[in-house]
């Protein structure tokens, strides 16, 4: 009953930038966190950025100072700002968010990911 659809992904040249979003729908009563992963050819899928429902907010090194996360409490999307893009964060990144909802006091929800290319 709830649904989280990315968008924003594509191929993009190394040095440049995207924006990815995430909306969330359905029977939502709250979002607690909302977050990317990204999962890149041949290896585990890893965190990329968290942030609270409070505006909190946590990256892994490799992408502090050029990703930055935000979120619309109101339109329930969650957005990944991603600058100075290398070749190695070619990945299909994920969109996560822990969700309470009318059954169920919280819960994991995923999206389906989508692909970001970087590459000349």
């Amino acid at each position: 009953q709830v649904q989280l659809v990315e968008s924003g992904g594509g191929l993009v040249q190394p040095g440049g930038s995207l924006r990815l979003s995430c909306a969330a729908s359905g029977s939502i009563f709250s979002i607690y966190t909302m977050g990317w992963y990204r999962q890149a050819p041949g290896k585990q899928r890893e965190l990329v950025a968290v942030i609270i429902s409070g505006g909190d907010t946590n990256y892994t090194d490799s992408v502090k100072g050029r990703f930055t996360i935000s979120r619309d409490n109101a339109k329930n999307t969650v957005y990944l700002q991603m600058n100075s893009l290398k070749p190695e964060d070619t990945a299909v990144y994920y969109c996560n968010a822990y969700i309470a909802t009318m059954t169920h006091y919280g819960m994991d929800y995923w999206g389906k990911g989508t692909l970001v290319t970087v590459s000349s």
